[in-house]
């Protein structure tokens, strides 16, 4: 990350149950529910990438 990179906030809705787990599983751990989250979406990505499923070049501009 550069020096000028912030942090994004993003909303997420969640079926109880899997909401309920996530959070059992941020308290074994002993952290907050959404610091578990943001964890499993950067491993995620991390992996697609890995895999070749995420293509991260910008996109090309829509021709005329």
């Amino acid at each position: 990350m550069t020096q000028d990179a912030v942090s994004k906030r993003v909303n997420l809705t969640l079926p109880d149950t899997v909401y309920e787990e996530l959070e059992k599983w941020a308290e074994r751990q002993g952290r907050p529910t959404a610091n578990l989250a943001a964890f499993l979406v950067e491993t995620a990505l991390r992996e697609a990438k890995e895999r070749g499923e995420l293509d991260l070049k910008p996109a090309e501009p829509a021709k005329k």
